[in-house]
This record gives C-alpha cells, sequence and structure tokens, in this order.
C-alpha cells in the first residue's frame, strides 16, 4: 500500500509521511488524481453539491500589529486608512441580505479603536437585525473575556489563521511582540467558548519548507476545526518580502485536496488569493474540495484600500454585485451557490453519494 492509499485509509500521517505524500503527488499526477477523486467524493458526502457564500464586509485596515508579509501593517505608512462606521456595516449588511447572502464576515486589522464595546455594540445590531443570520468575525488576536464577551453578543464563528505551525519560521514571518504560543491560544480559547472556528495557513510563505507545511498538517489533525482557509503566499510592495516570489497555485490546490481528506467535515474557502493568482483559481479549488466562497460587501471606494497583497481582485465576479455570475462559473464545474448560513457540518445534515 503506497503512501496516498494509506493516507486515504486512515486520514492521518506523520510529519515525515505528509512530506512524503506532498512530493508524490507533486512528481506523478495520478497520484495526485486518486486523492482529488478522494477528496470530491467526501466533499460530496458532507456538504452535497453545495457552495456556501459568505458576504465579506472588510470593516478597517488599520491595525496595531507589524507582520512583515502584510500590505496593511502599522508600519507601512502609504496606506490610505479607513474605518466604517456601525451605519456603513449594517449598509452592507442590508445590501447583502438583499443580494441573498445569510453569513456576513466582519474582517478587519487589529484596530484597537474597534474595544470589546464597541465591536460587541455592532455584533448586537447585525444580530438584531439578521436574526436568522450568521456573524463571522476575524479581527486577529484578543482576550478570552473579549471573545466571551463577542460570543454573548451574537457572534457565531471566528477566523484566524494561524499562518504556520511552524515556530521558527512564525517569528520570521513577525515581529518578537507576536507570540507563536499567543496565537495558538487563542483557537484553542475560541473552542471552548463554543465558536465556529476557522484556522489557516500561506502556502510558499518566504522559508516556508515542506516540513512546515507537514507541521500544519499535523496542528489541523490536532486542533480539527470547523474551517480551514488556506492560500498563497502573495508579496505586497510596501513590505520586506516585495521581491519574494508568490506561491504556487498547483501546491494550494494539492493542499486543499490533502486537507479534505484529513478533516473531511470542514468548510474549505476557494479563496481571494487563488482567484488572483489565476483567473479559475476558485473554480480549481471547488474542484479539489473545497465548498465555500467569499465574495465582496465592503464598500466600493474602500475595496482596493484593503490591500494585503498586490493584485488583491476588488472588482469583477469577486464582488458580491456579480453574485450571478459567479452563481453561473460555480454551476459550470457541476456545483450550486447557496444562500443559507452554510454551518459546519453535523450528523443531522450528511448527504447521500
Amino acid at each position: 500500500m503506497n503512501i496516498a492509499d494509506r493516507f486515504i485509509k486512515q486520514n492521518s500521517l506523520t510529519k515525515d509521511e505528509f512530506i512524503e505524500l506532498i512530493l508524490l503527488a507533486e512528481q506523478d499526477s495520478a497520484v495526485q488524481q486518486k486523492l482529488t477523486e478522494e477528496a470530491v467524493r467526501l466533499r460530496k458526502k458532507y456538504y452535497g453539491a453545495d457552495v456556501y457564500t459568505r458576504g465579506l464586509i472588510e470593516f478597517t485596515n488599520y491595525c496595531k500589529n507589524n507582520c512583515y508579509y502584510c500590505g496593511i501593517r502599522k508600519g507601512n505608512r502609504n496606506v490610505k486608512r479607513y474605518r466604517l462606521t456601525k451605519e456603513e456595516i449594517l449598509e452592507c449588511c442590508e445590501r447583502g441580505y438583499e443580494l441573498g447572502f445569510r453569513t456576513f464576515v466582519l474582517q478587519g486589522g487589529e484596530d484597537p479603536y474597534f474595544t470589546d464595546e464597541r465591536l460587541a455594540d455592532i455584533v448586537r445590531a447585525i444580530r438584531s437585525g439578521y436574526s436568522e443570520c450568521a456573524i463571522t468575525l476575524s479581527v486577529g488576536e484578543r482576550s478570552y473575556e473579549s471573545y466571551r464577551l463577542l460570543r454573548e453578543a451574537g457572534a457565531d464563528r471566528y477566523l484566524l489563521r494561524h499562518e504556520t505551525a511552524n515556530e521558527e519560521l512564525y517569528e520570521n514571518l513577525h515581529p518578537k511582540e507576536m507570540e507563536f504560543a499567543r496565537r495558538r491560544q487563542c483557537l484553542y480559547d475560541l473552542k471552548k467558548l463554543g465558536y465556529q472556528v476557522g484556522a489557516g495557513f500561506m502556502v510558499d510563505s518566504p522559508g516556508q519548507k515542506l516540513w512546515d507545511l507537514a507541521e500544519d498538517l499535523v496542528f489541523l489533525k490536532e486542533l480539527d476545526p470547523h474551517m480551514v482557509g488556506i492560500g498563497p503566499f502573495i508579496p505586497h510592495h510596501d513590505t520586506r518580502y516585495a521581491e519574494e516570489p508568490a506561491g504556487s497555485v498547483e501546491r494550494t490546490v494539492l493542499l486543499l485536496t490533502i486537507i479534505r481528506i484529513l478533516l473531511p467535515a470542514a468548510l474549505l474557502p476557494a479563496t481571494t488569493a487563488l482567484g488572483t493568482l489565476d483567473a479559475a483559481g476558485r473554480e480549481k479549488g471547488l474542484a479539489a474540495g473545497a465548498n465555500v466562497v467569499m465574495p465582496n460587501l465592503s464598500p466600493l471606494k474602500n475595496r482596493r484600500q484593503y490591500e494585503l497583497y498586490d493584485n488583491k481582485i476588488c472588482t469583477g465576479e469577486e464582488a458580491a454585485e456579480s453574485r450571478a455570475d459567479l452563481a453561473a462559473r460555480v454551476e459550470k464545474i457541476g456545483y450550486r451557490l447557496v444562500s443559507g448560513r452554510g454551518d459546519a457540518w453535523s450528523r443531522d445534515t450528511i448527504h447521500t453519494c
């Protein structure tokens, strides 16, 4: 039994075995095809042909952190900063609801202006106006008490990419005041509080080795998150990694396939980064086992200001207004865009193959 067959059978490997699997799949198209077929089978078992949509609201590009790879890092003085008001955020939700979105994702830098009280007030207002919708937050590292308050205000989900499970690589990508252990603890705090939790990492980030990716996969198996967001590294011109090459779309798609087998019931986005590097990148992600897309509900005037990396797609089918075009592209590869909340799988929603 080769390493791919063993992985399909037991859906878990050691770090050394994950390296062997990645290398084998990248060298042998038949192995990659076998993994893809299993990933698609599992994706259809747990979620059928449904592709869930999340309405993304990028509500602030202020950030107190100085992550070395990020275009909105604190030290970048060329960024035109903005914050959406509570009223503007609610207008985004209203427009998104009319377009058929039933999940709103509030994403921003770690902006001190949005205290627990301010953010909880916004969450409560969304919950009051859209009781049947899911509210997802993606606002970085906060205290346990902060996460608890936001959960009680009505937040359902929380996205916090761990970026890398290798401490040395984490320290190469972040300033010393950002602690590797702290990032991990936040994820476990969120799970303890009952959030649907999303983790994730960059593919081919500067200095990353196959061993690092294997560590990510082992960590994901241990954490068992509800969602995993991965995307290829894309450089930003105002960072120290401006001249580094972008990550591989092909390797990212392979890793989506592996993660689907590793965590069969996870929600897996086909990310904007995939679509930025490859016009068909999100379709490739969906065909490899992904089942979530996140069109942009942010005001048009602010979309280009939330530039985490260069050339981020901000118009066309990335925008929520082009939902019909996105639906057509999804249908073309055999899936269907749906309007529900798209919660993580439970035994009540299993599909038959």
